[in-house]
């Protein structure tokens, strides 16, 4: 096969276009020229007719439900696109996305009704609510995941019939690449922090990391019998970062597609239970060491939208219970930028370590005795979609580091690539459970994988990051209300 051939076969390649494609328009935005700002953003509601609405207030005219036409006409062309030179059946696939589009975003709007998603104390009080569950809009992936399910086992006809654009890597891939704009203006936003918080975040991540996957690896490798194969997916899915670390490892490593999907169900339906209770034990023992709390949720919590709800329910927890035991407020937005930055640490230590386990697999667990590992052997495992997140995160941190005025514009850049990633993420988790048989998946053992995630968890990896974080965040306090 000829390398331009190759190229255009290849799911990695083909995220890098589509995340680049989605970069560049959304790269009008800074400069004047809003491209995507039509892009359809759902809020939290109680009135569903008012859910949707356009990204960005210069489309006002267009209303929400243009927005949803217009975002699935673009996805389904460069998906298309993609898909045709991929190999697919063209028309299938455009028939199945256009069901799995229809299905998935109608999640997405039921994950966002406010019952659902409230989680901060201004949103439950404006919306007027007696309850909430405060799932933030990350429950739509746990519907996504759950509607895919239940098709994709009791409805398989209706499953083979968008089989062709049941495509759950290929999302999940386009949707890392696009991570890597956000992380790099939060990035460029955060470095005239305190220098002392960025570089005990950073310090936090490497100690809790080198202990965290070592470990977990270790337990399913040893106590509960996995392959390497699934043992290092799931190190990185518990360990860095859910499943963007598990999908980048699973390349990096030839696993199996069904390795990394599993694990990247597991992270999903496990930061909802972090969410729901981490935030109020910080709350109820770490009120007097709020930025050892805030640090916590972003070393335990295993995604990025999890995390960073989680570091904005602790920063209102517990400026509320400060101010009441202690007669202490802090400034809002202190502990939040505190989750955030160890989050983006994180982020960043997907394509390192994806590099390092590539390298460490064909120099020593796949190499035959006697064999020389090339480099073309490296080049050719690792995972080309971390390139595409790596240039992204390197382009928007310098460009904004050295014209820190575009950093306001560049910032409505990257909700506009927002929009577009989660609709990946949700895409992701339905198309994870149209491809899950619950047979296939016991015999492959999501039950053992379970159990492990669990003992893990909840064993060891949230204790661990609370011991981190009071060993780097002792004593450092927000800044107070004058």
């Amino acid at each position: 096969m000829s390398e331009q051939k190759s190229f255009l076969k290849s799911e990695d390649w083909w995220a890098v276009i589509l995340g680049t494609v989605i970069f560049l328009l959304a790269l009008g935005a800074s400069c004047g020229r809003d491209l995507l700002g039509w892009a359809v953003s759902v809020g939290i509601w109680t009135n569903v007719g008012k859910a949707l609405g356009t990204v960005t207030p210069g489309y006002h005219g267009v209303s929400g439900y243009a927005a949803m036409a217009l975002t699935f006409l673009f996805l389904l062309g460069i998906t298309g696109v993609g898909a045709w030179a991929l190999g697919a059946n063209l028309r299938r696939h455009m028939t199945g996305f256009a069901l799995l589009f229809l299905l998935t975003f109608a999640c997405i709007v039921l994950g966002s009704q406010a019952n659902v998603a409230a989680n901060r104390p201004v949103d439950i009080e404006k919306f007027g609510l007696s309850w909430s569950l405060r799932l933030t809009n990350e429950a739509g992936l746990i519907f996504a995941l759950v509607l895919g399910l239940i098709l994709g086992n009791f409805f398989p006809a209706f499953t083979r019939f968008m089989s062709e654009a049941t495509r759950p890597e290929w999302f999940i891939k386009t949707a890392i690449v696009l991570l890597g704009a956000e992380v790099g203006v939060k990035a460029a936003d955060n470095a005239n922090l305190a220098s002392k918080i960025m570089f005990l975040g950073f310090s936090a991540i490497v100690v809790a990391y080198l202990i965290y996957w070592a470990l977990v690896y270790i337990i399913a490798r040893k106590f509960f019998g996995f392959s390497r194969e699934w043992a290092a997916p799931l190190a990185s899915g518990i360990s860095i970062c859910g499943v963007s670390a598990a999908i980048a490892t699973g390349g990096a490593i030839r696993a199996r597609p069904i390795v990394p999907v599993m694990v990247s169900s597991l992270v999903v339906i496990f930061a909802v239970i972090e969410l729901l209770l981490l935030p109020f034990l910080a709350q109820a023992f770490l009120y007097k060491e709020p930025m050892v709390a805030a640090a916590w949720m972003g070393l335990a919590v295993k995604t990025d939208g999890g995390a960073v709800a989680s570091g904005a329910i602790t920063d209102a927890l517990i400026r509320a219970k400060a101010l009441t035991a202690q007669g202490i407020e802090y400034k809002e937005g202190w502990m939040l930028m505190t989750t955030t930055t160890v989050k983006i640490f994180i982020d960043v230590f997907i394509g390192v370590w994806a590099f390092i386990l590539a390298i460490i697999w064909c120099a020593h667990i796949e190499r035959k005795e006697g064999q020389r590992v090339r480099a073309i052997e490296i080049w050719q495992r690792f995972p080309k979609f971390v390139l595409g997140y790596v240039a992204l995160f390197a382009i928007v941190l310098a460009v904004c580091l050295a014209h820190r005025e575009l950093i306001p514009r560049t910032k409505l850049a990257t909700a506009e690539i927002n929009v577009f990633r989660t609709t990946f993420f949700a895409l992701t988790f339905f198309a994870i459970g149209l491809v899950s048989d619950f047979k296939r998946l016991w015999q492959e053992g999501i039950g053992r994988l379970a159990a492990v995630y669990v003992l893990c968890l909840f064993g060891f990896i949230i204790w661990i990051g609370l011991g981190v974080s009071w060993l780097f965040f002792h004593g450092v306090m927000p800044q107070t209300v004058q």
